[in-house]
């Protein structure tokens, strides 16, 4: 297979988007990520798009519309994506394979979530109701937030499993306060946590799902946001004007989903999740040692867990205790979302597969702020997930020298 490069990275800050349409988010991702390289988008010969909740909240589908609707991106091959939370992933994913097969030799990925009214308020009752449209309709009842619900359910299971307290979990997410503090895309970043706070229930920390340990600090933004990504082959970067050097190569990537019920499956050890970040692995030639950078979809500290033990940083059962031993912080063995994760920097639900992605660029670029900086970055994972556990989109990132 032809090499394929992520030329260029551009986001929004994460949190509120105010006023601004669905039309306007569309265009502002495409022109901001053609300036980062100084490129126009005529110069992009295919595209995809990636949000979740865009009919729901937005009352806007065709989105594959709207990207063509830029100067220059007219009549070419652009689809639309969803796959829940792995929407934004799946559009980098999508992107690639239209390079593969020969349709073009650039593109972009886009994806956003516009979850907010035009003053940043948020409808909860609202979120929680569309948002539990992706999960098996059978494990909806009872449940008035159905995915916090869910993956209460699951961190009751890892903590009985593996024999946690919720005191464990809570490292995660005061390692990723503490990181979107020097994010300056980060939602949370004037946020001070510590264990003590995550784990006291006052003020907004309550449990989420009566007699269920998660609470509010275990859970993720809900977030407005926007990002798109410039991919490449060899010879896209030299129409583009973009030296090797100045990217990374998108070596690796998997995509493989579970059956939509939780029940039934083993929720501790994904088979899809697995699955695909192995065949990451594989089509990369990296293995799990050679990486010291990686961004997980933690929706909820439960995941960081899992997801630690998903890329092959901890054993099964050992994710917890790798964050509690400081091994995931920026100087650690394996700096684990240092942008926040979307605990503390956010998740605009169509963004965040893209935004890890880019982040892990900047990383192995060098151009993340130096309070985050991984110290001679190697090699970087991701993990983007959809729904409970079920939809998982994973790559490799290598420096492309």
């Amino acid at each position: 297979m032809k090499p394929v490069y992520v030329a260029a990275y551009h986001q929004s800050v994460f949190g509120k988007l105010m006023g601004m349409s669905v039309p306007e988010i569309v265009a502002n991702a495409v022109t901001g990520t053609c300036k980062e390289i100084a490129v126009e988008p005529e110069a992009l010969d295919v595209g995809s798009i990636g949000a979740t909740c865009n009919i729901s909240l937005n009352e806007q589908g065709l989105l594959a519309g709207l990207l063509a609707q830029v100067p220059g991106l007219a009549a070419k091959p652009i689809e639309s994506v969803e796959n829940a939370c792995a929407s934004g992933g799946q559009a980098v994913l999508s992107v690639v394979q239209k390079l593969e097969c020969g349709l073009g030799e650039t593109g972009i990925a886009v994806g956003y979530e516009k979850m907010r009214d035009a003053e940043g308020k948020m409808d909860g009752k609202l979120i929680g109701k569309v948002l539990g449209f992706f999960s098996h309709p059978d494990e909806r009842p009872g449940k008035t937030f159905v995915f916090p619900h869910l993956f209460a359910e699951v961190m009751e299971l890892y903590l009985k499993t593996h024999g946690y307290s919720e005191e464990h979990l809570a490292t995660i997410a005061v390692q990723e306060y503490q990181n979107a503090k020097h994010n300056p895309y980060a939602q949370m970043r004037n946020v001070d946590l510590t264990v003590e706070k995550a784990c006291q229930i006052e003020g907004i920390n309550r449990y989420i799902a009566e007699g269920l340990k998660l609470k509010t600090f275990d859970c993720s933004q809900i977030t407005d946001g926007y990002a798109g990504l410039i991919l490449a082959t060899e010879e896209g970067l030299a129409r583009l004007g973009v030296k090797k050097k100045d990217c990374v190569r998108l070596a690796g990537w998997g995509q493989a989903t579970d059956p939509l019920k939780k029940e039934g499956r083993d929720v501790l050890c994904p088979k899809g999740a697995y699955t695909a970040m192995n065949a990451a692995y594989a089509m990369a030639g990296v293995k799990p040692a050679d990486v010291n950078v990686a961004e997980l979809h933690d929706c909820f500290t439960v995941m960081g867990a899992i997801g630690t033990e998903v890329i092959g940083k901890a054993g099964y059962g050992k994710g917890a205790q790798y964050w509690v031993d400081g091994k995931a912080a920026p100087s650690g063995e394996c700096g684990i979302n240092t942008s926040g994760g979307l605990i503390a920097k956010g998740h605009p639900i169509g963004a965040t597969g893209v935004a890890m992605i880019g982040w892990c660029a900047w990383q192995l670029l060098g151009k993340a702020p130096k309070e985050l900086q991984v110290p001679n970055p190697r090699a970087a994972a991701t993990f983007n997930i959809g729904g409970p556990i079920c939809a998982s989109v994973c790559t490799v990132l290598t420096p492309a020298a």
